[in-house]
C-alpha cells in the first residue's frame, strides 16, 4: 500500500497534538491548585493541600466525587511516609512484613460491614518532588491511576514526609520528599 507522502509529518502532528493537549490539561489542573509547584521540604502543608486538590481535580474530571480527608488514614499514610525515610526502604510492606492494610487497621480506620483500601506511593527531590509531578506520574502509571478514579474510594489519608527513601547526597535528601496516599471506602 502507497501512503501519501505527507502521512508520517502529518501523523507525527497528530502525536505532538495530543501530548501537547495532555501537557496543557496537566498544567491548567496545577494552576487551579495553589502551591501544585512547591517543594514539599520547604512548604509541607501547602503542599499537602496542593496534592489533595490535584487528585480532587482528576476525580472531577473524570466525573467522579471528591476524596475527603480522613484523620485515621492520614495517621497511616504520614507514619509510613517517615517510616520509609527514615529507614531507607520504598514498598507497600514495611520491614518486619508489615502490609499497608495491618498500618490502616492499627491507626483504627476499622470501616463497619465491607470496606476496601488501596495505597499509592511516590518520592522525588527537586522539581520531581512537587505535587504536580508526584500526581502527574502516578497518573501515568495504571495501578495507581486506578486507585485515584476508583469511584468507591470516598476517603484518603495523605502523608509527605522531607527526605528521600533511599541514601541519597545530602542535597538530594534535603530537597526530597516521599509520599504516601491511603485511599478507604466504608
Amino acid at each position: 500500500m502507497q501512503r501519501p507522502s505527507g502521512f508520517r509529518t502529518s501523523l507525527a502532528t497528530v502525536l505532538l497534538t495530543v501530548v501537547a493537549v495532555l501537557a496543557s490539561a496537566a498544567s491548567a489542573n496545577a494552576a487551579r491548585c495553589a502551591n501544585a509547584h512547591a517543594n514539599p521540604a520547604e512548604h509541607p502543608r501547602a503542599a499537602h493541600r496542593a496534592t489533595l486538590c490535584l487528585l480532587n481535580q482528576e476525580r472531577a474530571a473524570h466525573g467522579l466525587r471528591p476524596l475527603r480527608a480522613n484523620g485515621a488514614l492520614a495517621s497511616a499514610a504520614r507514619g509510613h511516609s517517615r517510616d520509609m525515610v527514615r529507614r531507607s526502604f520504598f514498598d507497600h510492606t514495611a520491614p518486619g512484613n508489615v502490609t499497608f492494610v495491618d498500618r490502616i487497621r492499627r491507626a483504627n480506620y476499622s470501616p463497619r460491614g465491607s470496606w476496601s483500601v488501596g495505597e499509592n506511593l511516590a518520592w522525588g527531590s527537586g522539581s520531581l518532588a512537587t505535587p504536580a509531578s508526584i500526581v502527574a506520574g502516578w497518573m501515568r502509571s495504571p495501578g495507581h491511576r486506578a486507585n485515584i478514579l476508583n469511584g468507591r474510594f470516598r476517603s484518603i489519608g495523605l502523608g509527605i514526609a522531607r527526605g528521600v527513601p533511599i541514601n541519597a547526597s545530602a542535597a538530594m535528601a534535603r530537597s526530597g520528599a516521599t509520599y504516601t496516599t491511603d485511599f478507604g471506602s466504608r
